[in-house]
C-alpha cells in the first residue's frame, strides 16, 4: 500500500511542477538535486537517474555540464570498514568543471576533480582527478586518450544537426545523410 501512496505523491508532485510551475523534467530533476544539497551550475543537462548520492552536498557541477544516462557518482567508499579499524567509509568530493560532457555509464569515485572543457568517454571509470583542460578521458581506469581539438578534427566530416526534429524528421534526415556517419 505504501508503494501506491508514494506513486500517487510523486504523480501529484510531477503534475504540480510541470503544469502549475511550468517546469521541464530537467528543471524538476535539478531542483530536487539542488534541494538535497548538490551544487549545480547554469545550463546543465542531467539525463542520468543514478547520480543521486548519499552525500549530494559533496558534488559540485560547473556551468554547461551534460551528464548522459546511467552515470553514477560515488562520494564514499564503504569498503574501508573491512580493512580499517574504527572507520565506516572514506569520503571525498566530486568536482566537475565547466563545459564538461560525461558519457553514458561512467562511474566517478570519491575525491575526483575534472577540469573545464573535458569529454569523458562512455563507460569510463574515473578513479583519479584530471586537471588539464580540453582533454578526452576514457577507459577503466580512465586516462587521457586525446584532446578535444583532436576529436573535433577527427570527426569534422561527421557533422549532423538533429536537435528539435521530430522522430520522423530525424529518421528521414539521418537516412538521407548516412554518408556523413562516422566510418567504422
Amino acid at each position: 500500500m505504501s508503494e501506491l501512496v508514494n506513486f500517487i505523491k510523486r504523480d501529484i508532485k510531477n503534475f504540480y511542477y510541470s503544469k502549475i510551475k511550468h517546469m521541464s523534467e530537467q528543471q524538476i530533476k535539478q531542483e530536487y538535486l539542488r534541494k538535497i544539497g548538490m551544487n549545480i551550475g547554469e545550463e546543465c543537462f542531467i539525463f542520468s537517474d543514478k547520480i543521486e548520492t548519499a552525500e549530494p552536498y559533496l558534488v559540485s557541477l560547473g556551468n554547461h555540464v551534460t551528464i548522459a544516462n546511467d552515470v553514477m557518482f560515488a562520494t564514499h567508499d564503504a569498503s574501508a570498514n573491512f580493512y580499517l579499524e574504527g572507520v565506516s567509509d572514506i569520503y571525498g568530493r566530486i568536482n566537475i568543471g565547466n563545459y564538461v560532457f560525461i558519457g553514458m555509464g561512467t562511474i566517478i569515485i570519491p575525491s575526483v576533480t575534472i577540469a573545464d572543457y573535458c569529454i569523458i568517454a562512455a563507460g569510463s571509470v574515473i578513479t583519479k582527478s584530471f586537471y588539464e583542460q580540453g582533454k578526452v578521458i576514457g577507459g577503466n581506469p580512465a586516462k587521457v586518450i586525446g584532446s578535444v581539438e583532436e576529436l573535433k578534427e577527427k570527426n569534422k566530416e561527421c557533422k549532423l544537426m538533429t536537435w528539435g526534429m521530430t522522430f520522423e524528421e530525424k529518421k528521414k534526415y539521418l537516412i538521407a545523410n548516412e554518408d556523413k556517419f562516422k566510418p567504422m
